[in-house]
This record gives C-alpha cells, sequence and structure tokens, in this order.
C-alpha cells in the first residue's frame, strides 16, 4: 500500500477516540465477572487510571506510527465500532436490559455510519457569508410578505405561551401551593434586593445568608428593577414567564440564518414553546436557570452570525445565571474550536480563538466561583452525582475520571429506569433530530443533556417539572434547527413541505396535553372553588405585621416573604423558632411537622409543637378551623380570646 501521511485534526481525533474505546474495552474486559456489574462503582474502583492512560496512549503511538507507513484511515474508522462493540459485549451480559441494549445499538449505529461514510465537512450555517443581523436566507429573498406573517404567527403564540405560564404559576402562589424551597427563598431575597441591594435570605439556610453563597447568581439583578415597581411573589412568576417566552426570538432568528423557510421557521419555534420540559420547567415556581434558554439561543446566534461583541455579551451574561452556567458556556466554545478547525477554509483564525477564549474563559469563571462557593460559601453541590464518585471524594474531577474508565457506565446511567419516561418526553416530541447529523462536532453539545440531565441520581434533574432541562432544551432545539436545515434533499423527498416538523408540533402538543396542562389547570381551578376559604387565610396572614419577625410553615413562607427574619419551620433550629414572634402553623402541611414526631412519620409532630409553643409563653391568637393557626409570643392579656375565623 502507498505510503501516506494522516497527520490532520480529523485523523488526531479519530485516533484518539479509538485509543480511548480500546483502552476501555481491555480495561472492562480485564475485570473479575463478579466486577463487570455496572450498578455499583466497585469495577472501576479496580480500574487504574494510570494504566488506562498509559494503554490508551501506546494505542495512540500504535496507531501514528503505523499511519505513518499504511493508509490506515478506513482502518481506524471500522476499529471504532468494533471497540465500542467488543465494550458493549460483555457489559451487556452482565448489565442487560431492554432500553441498556437499545443504547448501544444506537451509538453502534451511529458509529457504524462514521465507519462507512465518514464526518461531513464542518461548516457554519448557510448564510455565514452574508451581513450579520440583516440576512433574511437565501430562499427568503423573495419571500419577504411569507415571513412577515410567520413571524407575526410566532410572536402570537410566544404571548400565548407567555399568558399559559403566567396565569397557572400566579394561581400557585394564589393558592398558596408555592413552598419556601424554591420560592420563598427567592421572594425573601428580591425584598431584600429592593431594601438594601443585596440578596440575603434568612429562610434558606436557617440564618441571615447572602443567596451568592450557595448559588452564584447575579443574572437576578436584571429583574429587579421591575419587581422594585411592584414588589409582590407574583411579579416574579410573571417575569419568569416573560423570559421563557423571549427566546421565541432568538430561535426565530436562528431558523432564518439557516435559511429554514417561513413555515419551517414558525413550527421549530413552535416545537420549542410547545417542548413539554420547556414550559412544565417553570411548575417549581422561580429559578434562575430560565435565562438558561434564551441566552443560549442568542449565543449560538452570534456565533453563527461570526459578530464577536454578540457572542461576547451573550457568553457573558450566560455565565452570570449560575455557577454550572460555565458548563453550556464551555461545551460550545468547545464545539465551536472543533467545528472550526475541522474546516478545509484557510481563514479560520477568528473562530477558533473565539472558541478557544469561550472555553477557556467558562472554565476560569467554573474554578473561580466554585472555589469562592467552597471557601466562603455553602459549597458546590457535587453530591448529586454520588453514582459516580468511586473514591470517595466529592469532586466533580472523579465524575470526569469515572466517565473516561467506564463509558458503559454512562451509557447504563442514562437509560436507569426512572430516567426512560424523561428521555421519551425530552427526545420524542424533536422525533430524535438532535442526533441526526453526520458533522459529529455537533454531537459535543448532547453533553448539557446527558452530563446535567441523564448521568444524575439526583431524581429532579430528570424530571421535565423542573429547573434543569432550561440549559439541555436550548442546545437540544440547536441541533434540531441546524440538522433539519442541513437534511440532504432524499429525506426532503421523503418528508415533503415540512411534514417531519410538522409531526414533531404534533407529538408535542399531545406530549404537553398529557403531562404539564393537567398539572397547570389544577391551581385555576383550584381557586375558583376555594376562593372564599383562600381569602379568608389571605385576610388571616395579613394580620401578622410586616416588621415582625416570623417561622412559618412552608407554603406559608411566600406570602410572609417580605420581612427581614422570616424562618421555615422544617429546617429551623429550636433557637430561631423560640426567638420569632409569630409563629404560623398550617395545619395539614404534616412534612413541617416531622422534627416534632415522637417516633419516625408518628404524626404526633404538630401536637407536640403546640405542647412546646404553649410551654414557651405563646398564645394562638388567629385561627382558620383545620387549616391554620398562628401563635403570638406572650403579649396578649390573659384570658383574651383567639379570632377564629370560618
Amino acid at each position: 500500500m502507498k505510503k501516506t501521511r494522516q497527520n490532520s485534526l480529523p485523523d488526531i481525533i479519530r485516533r484518539i477516540f479509538l485509543s480511548w474505546l480500546s483502552a476501555a474495552a481491555l480495561s472492562y474486559w480485564r475485570l473479575p465477572r463478579n466486577l463487570k456489574s455496572l450498578e455499583g462503582l466497585d469495577g472501576i474502583r479496580e480500574m487504574s487510571f494510570l494504566q488506562f492512560v498509559l494503554t490508551a496512549a501506546l494505542v495512540f503511538c500504535g496507531l501514528f506510527l503505523l499511519s505513518r507507513r499504511l493508509d490506515t484511515k478506513k482502518a481506524e474508522r471500522y476499529g471504532i465500532p468494533a471497540a465500542f462493540g467488543l465494550l458493549s459485549l460483555p457489559a451487556l451480559h452482565a448489565n442487560f436490559s431492554v432500553p441498556f441494549l437499545c443504547a448501544a445499538l444506537l451509538v453502534f449505529v451511529l458509529l457504524g455510519i462514521y465507519a462507512v461514510y465518514g464526518i461531513k465537512q464542518a461548516d457554519t450555517c448557510k448564510s455565514t457569508q452574508l451581513p450579520p443581523y440583516h440576512y433574511i436566507g437565501e430562499m427568503a429573498k423573495n419571500r419577504q410578505p411569507q415571513y412577515t406573517a410567520a413571524a407575526v404567527f410566532v410572536g402570537v403564540f410566544a404571548l400565548l405561551f407567555f399568558g399559559f405560564v403566567s396565569i397557572w404559576t400566579i394561581f400557585r402562589v394564589l393558592t398558596y401551593s408555592s413552598p419556601s424551597f424554591d420560592f420563598g427563598i427567592f421572594s425573601q431575597m428580591f425584598y431584600q434586593m429592593q431594601k438594601t441591594g443585596l440578596p440575603y435570605t434568612t429562610l434558606e439556610r436557617d440564618g441571615r445568608l447572602s443567596h451568592f453563597k450557595v448559588h452564584v447568581s447575579p443574572i437576578y439583578y436584571l429583574m429587579l428593577p421591575v419587581y422594585c415597581i411592584f414588589p409582590f411573589p407574583a411579579t416574579l412568576q410573571i417575569l419568569q414567564a416573560a423570559i421563557l417566552a423571549s427566546a421565541a426570538v432568538p430561535a426565530w432568528k436562528l431558523c432564518r440564518k439557516h435559511g429554514c423557510s417561513p413555515f419551517s421557521s414558525a413550527l421549530l419555534c413552535l416545537m420549542l414553546l410547545l417542548y413539554p420540559a420547556y414550559s412544565g420547567g417553570a411548575s417549581y415556581d422561580l429559578h434562575e436557570n430560565a435565562f438558561l434558554t434564551p441566552l443560549l439561543l442568542w449565543l449560538f446566534y452570534a456565533i453563527d452570525c461570526r459578530t464577536k461583541k454578540g457572542t461576547a455579551l451573550s457568553a457573558f451574561l450566560t455565565l452570570l445565571v449560575k455557577e454550572d452556567a460555565a458548563v453550556y458556556v464551555a461545551v460550545i466554545g468547545l464545539w465551536l474550536l472543533l467545528r472550526s478547525a475541522l474546516k478545509k477554509e484557510k481563514k479560520q483564525r477568528q473562530e477558533v480563538l473565539m472558541g478557544s477564549l469561550l472555553f477557556l474563559c467558562a472554565a476560569a469563571w467554573f474554578l473561580l466561583v466554585t472555589g469562592y462557593l467552597s471557601s466562603f460559601g455553602d459549597g458546590v453541590m457535587t453530591n448529586r452525582y454520588q453514582n459516580f464518585m468511586y473514591d470517595g471524594s466529592a469532586s466533580l474531577a472523579t465524575v470526569v475520571k469515572a466517565s473516561i474508565l467506564s463509558p458503559m457506565k454512562v451509557l447504563y446511567e442514562c437509560m436507569d429506569s426512572a430516567k426512560l419516561l424523561f428521555l421519551v418526553l425530552t427526545m420524542l416530541p424533536l422525533c430524535g433530530m438532535p442526533l441526526a447529523t453526520r458533522k459529529y462536532e455537533r454531537l459535543l453539545l448532547l453533553i448539557p443533556y446527558i452530563l446535567v440531565n441523564l448521568m444524575s441520581d439526583y431524581k429532579y434533574q430528570h424530571d421535565i417539572f423542573f429547573q434543569y432541562t432550561f440549559g439541555s432544551a436550548a442546545c437540544l432545539f440547536y441541533l434540531t434547527t441546524a440538522n433539519y436545515a442541513d437534511f440532504p434533499s432524499k429525506i426532503r423527498r421523503i418528508f415533503p413541505k415540512c411534514t417531519l416538523l410538522f409531526l414533531a408540533v404534533i407529538i408535542s402538543t399531545a406530549c404537553l396535553g398529557m403531562t404539564v396542562v393537567p398539572k397547570a389547570l389544577r391551581y385555576p381551578e383550584r381557586y375558583q372553588e376555594q376562593r372564599e376559604h383562600l381569602q379568608n387565610i389571605g385576610a388571616a396572614l395579613a394580620m401578622v405585621p410586616q416588621d415582625a419577625s416570623v417561622t412559618a410553615t412552608s407554603f406559608y413562607c411566600v406570602p410572609l416573604a417580605n420581612r427581614d427574619v422570616l424562618y421555615d419551620l422544617r429546617y429551623s433550629s429550636r433557637k430561631h423558632l423560640l426567638a420569632t414572634e409569630y409563629i404560623v402553623l398550617g395545619i395539614k402541611d404534616k412534612n413541617s411537622y416531622l422534627p416534632y414526631d415522637t417516633e419516625k412519620n408518628d404524626g404526633s409532630g404538630f401536637g407536640n409543637l403546640v405542647k412546646l409553643l404553649e410551654t414557651n409563653g405563646y398564645q394562638p391568637i388567629i385561627e382558620i378551623e383545620g387549616t391554620l393557626v398562628i401563635y403570638r409570643k406572650a403579649i396578649l392579656p390573659y384570658g383574651t380570646s383567639r379570632i377564629t375565623l370560618s
């Protein structure tokens, strides 16, 4: 065979990937049979990371030397699925389940397609060479009226989305369904920000503490001006709904940037707004993560437009969302760096530099804020990855090492039975389009989805009704848009006139209707059914002076949040409990009384707490039978009767 030299970046990446899989397969095969189980961490503990790295390095050097004498490109491509097959066979034999088998087959198919066809040349979106922020698509030059009509349609639907999310989250507040964790803490934090400019709470850790010592989220200050005008908890719900709805703007611009037709662009935007994990993420009240979707979409748009200022501003604002937002920026920087390096164009220095800066700045920021939290704050919440902490440490570096040592462990954890419904509700509405590409560098954008939502054993991170879906939703939407725009003509003939997108919209609507809508309708219905009763609760809570210190059960912390001292009964120390002037008890909130049970879950907590309060001089002053009782420290004259509301 003719002597060739294969030292381009794709060749190096291919050999690194093959070396990694080969070392993983060899290390896994060498484990004793009883340690091949992926359920625990015993198998990974048995592996030596240093030995693994040396093995991978030896394989890489062998491939490199061989390539100097032979054309090994095709053999290396076929070697990747072969190595994965050798790795997956013993893993499936020791840990067989249908979902695990399906996941392994999917990965094998993707690697097989790469082996047969190779990687498609990386490029930017179709309109990159045209002036940024003014491009309306090659296909749209003579179709401005159609684009205007489609844009109006998307705008109207975004307003409907805003109304939908606003209404049901406001009614969560009005029906006292929003708990102190995680809405009461933010309600009190914004009150303090309005009053002092600083994000202090007493709820979050049972004492006066800056929220930024738990999570570094300066992005909240963008909401403060509106809150100062309307200082109510419901204002925060409305603002979050507006933030989520605003993602339709960069989503629309991305569709245009990639040359999608008016109808396709409208359907893609509808897919985002109907995505059950998007509106569903607002069901647990306010979180800074809501900023991630619009900001990341703006970042993708700025990158595709090659605008330095837009990219820098979007990345900067994203980093202000939360300490772990750096993961998204770093992954996008790595993707941009790889995409630029794989291009055959000569002038890619700007994008290579931009990708490098995004990655390095995100990594530096992450180390800075996590170091701050570890040294001066409440620490980094790495305990959510205990299923990868094989060395007993609490370091995220251990998660990375475990993923390198055992890629099948990652795949196995992603296919856990508790995550299957989440996988269906997040991938089915997109018809699998995030995976439909031969530009394999784009698959890097799946890292947030895998890392944040699927790898962790923290149950809320793979639940569409919590805030952990917002960042990955942006990456999945970008992949869907970019991949759909790149579909070859053969696929377009199979799915004419946006049939695939129309099908995705139908599936999204069905999933939304079966999951989010019933949950959302519950709160307005409850308000209508119990309106008078809820008004009595509000009247009772209004009798607690705003300057008084209060301890309350979880669901009454939100309406009482506009004060300096407020504690959640369940997490309050005995000292703080008995130091407050008023104690507000929701009689039906059994979880709040668990610390006062004589024996675990015996239901005696409420009675024991009442005895404790009366012993320490508290008297009931307001009561709603079966619902609410408010105690005040002994100030009332002896014999004064309580107020009872029906």
